[in-house]
């Protein structure tokens, strides 16, 4: 599938576009906070962890052409008060008024066409544009957002390997998993192309390791093993860090080698719970692939883990802990709080069938809500499967709801229609919907959701 540069500015048509269809707010405040208010009428709040950089710290993003490159003060300090303004209410409002923030940075970093850090820092701009954008349910104009960054030749490989990272973290989660490919190939050929110029080894290590482990991901979906084996195994431990230890850890937790995948998710959260600089390359992120989704991913995942290893209390634990997260980051009523809840619904599956017990009325309660967040609590009138968001989710949602009511008599038809549905929706090759509910067997393949791009492995 072709890309090409958006020809106008993302962040200037999504702000018309918003504005066009709000009404006018009430009286008594200020004209910007007018426009802001009208801008933010068609958005819903998604959160994520800050993109921002502490002022202090000095900015080293391994630059092609310059090792330690200047980014522009003023854009940070307007990155950094726009992403605390979007996230300070976690209301349509405050992203409206940070993405209008960024908007003038971006302006402003326009006119400065002699300023040597000029493109560093539009590209860093865009990273947060796109979060924000992500994050206000407009998945479609953060891709355009990052695809910008990738005519920024002159940016440093830490800026363009984050967008990249982000523009195939957010096309999975789309399903389009074709030009996630595309992507991560491209992202392969430009560390190849200019990797030699960075002049630093373990710099190029970890940026190496961190666009073979994207690849890594979009092979994992696309339940090709050996593809996916041939990239995880290249690199180092001490390269591995933050999505791409994350993805390392999901490739062993589908083997079952669930000893070392364990040991991985618990220094990924670790590591990624401690870290507080923001300026080295492996850390620059943006889209569904920032931190807080790594430290959300890496827990749900361990959770997961502790399941398959009919650890049922501990599990219970982590998964609510991981419930916790994205519900106080994202808010209560976020489809990342359906994936998790849909995970803890599994995992109640698992444990009744494991101890021969029933646990029925929790688990139905779970995959409703869980579905009802997801936005598929109705089947529709048709019974498509087409144009379903969180499709894997809302199968295995579905699949298990499913088998909750046919023990049922008087829901049993009921049950069969949606079990019929997630059945024709599985689009997992590794394993079958049936396989992915039942794992009892010792040998049974296991499923792993990635929160992150809200898939099945």
């Amino acid at each position: 599938m072709p890309l090409r540069l958006p020809k106008s500015s993302t962040l200037s048509s999504a702000a018309a576009a918003l504005t066009k269809n709000t009404a006018s707010s009430a009286s008594g405040i200020t004209e910007t906070g007018t426009a802001c208010r009208a801008a933010s009428q068609n958005l819903s709040p998604r959160t994520s962890l800050p993109l921002y950089w502490p002022l202090s710290a000095p900015i080293r993003l391994f630059c092609a052409v310059n090792k330690i490159p200047t980014a522009n003060p003023v854009a940070l300090q307007m990155i950094d008060y726009a992403i605390g303004l979007a996230r300070s209410q976690k209301s349509d409002e405050s992203y409206a008024q940070g993405l209008l923030v960024l908007e003038q940075c971006l302006s402003s970093q326009s006119r400065e066409v002699g300023d040597v850090g000029i493109e560093d820092s539009k590209g860093m701009v865009w990273l947060a544009v796109s979060t924000l954008l992500y994050e206000s349910g407009h998945t479609n104009e953060a891709i355009e957002t990052l695809l910008r960054i990738q005519g920024l030749t002159s940016s440093c490989l830490g800026i363009r390997v984050a967008a990249a990272e982000a523009l195939v973290g957010l096309n999975l989660e789309l399903g389009l998993d074709d030009t996630s490919s595309v992507l991560s190939d491209n992202c392969l050929k430009i560390l190849e192309k200019e990797g030699h110029l960075i002049g630093d080894d373990q710099a190029y290590k970890v940026l190496d390791t961190r666009a073979k482990s994207i690849k890594g991901l979009v092979e994992l979906v696309r339940s090709d093993m050996e593809s996916a084996k041939a990239l995880f195994q290249v690199g180092e431990d001490e390269s591995r860090i933050g999505n791409a230890a994350l993805s390392f850890g999901e490739f062993l937790h589908i083997k079952r080698e669930f000893a070392s995948a364990k040991e991985v998710y618990n220094r990924v959260i670790e590591g990624s719970s401690e870290k507080k600089d923001f300026s080295d390359p492996y850390a620059l992120s943006s889209g569904n692939m920032t931190l807080l989704e790594v430290i959300l991913g890496a827990t749900c995942a361990l959770g997961q883990l502790e399941s398959h290893l009919g650890n049922f209390q501990e599990s219970e634990q982590i998964l609510t802990k991981a419930l916790k997260i994205a519900e106080e980051h994202f808010g209560s009523h976020h489809p990342k709080v359906g994936v998790v809840l849909t995970c803890i619904a599994l995992m109640f599956r698992h444990k009744a069938a494991s101890e021969r017990s029933s646990s029925l009325l929790i688990q139905e309660g779970l995959y409703r809500k869980a579905l009802g967040l997801l936005k598929a609590s109705t089947l529709g009138t048709d019974g498509s499967t087409d144009n379903v968001e969180y499709r894997d989710i809302v199968a295995l949602a579905r699949g298990g709801y499913a088998e909750a009511l046919s023990v049922q008599q008087n829901r049993k038809s009921e049950g069969e229609k949606l079990k019929t549905w997630a059945e024709a929706a599985w689009r997992n090759r590794r394993l079958s919907l049936a396989e992915a509910l039942d794992i009892s067997e010792p040998t049974s393949k296991v499923p792993v959701i990635d929160t992150r791009i809200c898939r099945a492995l």
